[in-house]
């Protein structure tokens, strides 16, 4: 085979792959441009060889990949780049759904050298079409994501669980220990709640938990942590508040949740929360003990009435 037909049969076979094949020299001048390269872009080979790269398509990571491409010509190595690492190079479209969330194309980039006579002559960069690899991983990280958020959820209430809230719990009690930044901790407990169910039945129980939390939620800062403990006990964990805060935010927990009765069918429900509040101070040694106190200021406000917040310590 001729050598003019063995270079035929090689640009044939460049031009019809299923990837992408540019080649560059010293001076980023493109000297392959391929058709997937074309059909891709929008350029033909007229409108990008013996042109700068960079000139052609400004958008590209100009630093980077100039630095990507010198390291090759220096070192005589390829070089590789993911689609993890960097998502693409070129802003290409994909054919994939756009219900998959992806912008542009994903894309693997091998960086091989051109050598001759012991010199690298130019770079040849070879484009891998990898966004269904992409979208496929996407998809199993946000299932994942999905599964770990649920299995910290309450499933009634979508609030925290309780063994996400001491998990919560135990790591800002521990960073009180070494910071000293004051939180508190609010125990929440429903009134009448056994009455609720024998009289109106489970699923109105149901309906009245549901509605407690997302009253109970509407009011708390960002950055409180929420969840059920219990039953019919919710806990808030307030970082970065005192005493009398806290008190302010379970005085309003009690009007909101009582400003209405829950419409459960031809049922209304009139409920109310009684609230616990405690604080940390230095003769609290471990979290638990926290807890034991903002239950004890609970009992208090069930035995003074309900309906109300009370404190572990006078404010």
């Amino acid at each position: 085979m001729t050598t003019r037909m063995e270079g035929a049969l090689s640009d044939l076979i460049v031009d019809n792959m299923s990837v992408g094949v540019f080649v560059v020299d010293p001076q980023f001048k493109v000297i392959r441009w391929n058709r997937f390269m074309q059909n891709r872009s929008g350029r033909s080979p007229a409108d990008v060889l013996d042109r700068n790269l960079f000139e052609v398509f400004p958008e590209l990571p100009r630093a980077w990949l100039s630095k990507k491409f010198e390291s090759v010509f220096l070192l005589k190595n390829s070089a590789f780049t993911s689609w993890q690492n960097r998502p693409y190079l070129f802003q290409f479209q994909h054919d994939r759904p756009i219900t998959g969330g992806i912008d542009y194309m994903r894309q693997d980039c091998t960086f091989m050298p051109l050598i001759e006579n012991g010199e690298v002559t130019a770079v040849c960069v070879i484009l891998f079409d990898v966004t269904q690899a992409a979208m496929i991983s996407y998809e199993r990280e946000a299932a994942l994501a999905a599964l770990s958020e649920s299995s910290r959820r309450d499933g009634l209430t979508g609030v925290f669980n309780r063994h996400h809230l001491e998990v919560r719990l135990s790591e800002a009690f521990t960073q009180w220990t070494r910071s000293g930044s004051d939180f508190s901790l609010l125990m929440i407990d429903l009134d009448h709640f056994k009455q609720i169910n024998d009289e109106f039945g489970h699923l109105v129980g149901d309906a009245v938990l549901r509605m407690s939390a997302s009253r109970i939620g509407e009011l708390l800062p960002p950055t409180a942590i929420f969840g059920r403990y219990g039953g019919e006990e919710f806990a808030v964990v307030l970082p970065s508040t005192l005493l009398d805060e806290a008190m302010e935010i379970g005085q309003q927990i009690c009007q909101a949740v009582t400003r209405e009765p829950v419409q459960c069918g031809d049922s209304q429900v009139k409920i109310s929360v009684s609230v616990g509040v405690a604080q940390t101070t230095s003769a609290i040694k471990q979290y638990e003990m926290l807890i034991k106190q903002a239950d004890g200021a609970l009992y208090l406000a069930k035995s003074r009435g309900r309906n109300r917040a009370v404190s572990s310590l006078p404010i």
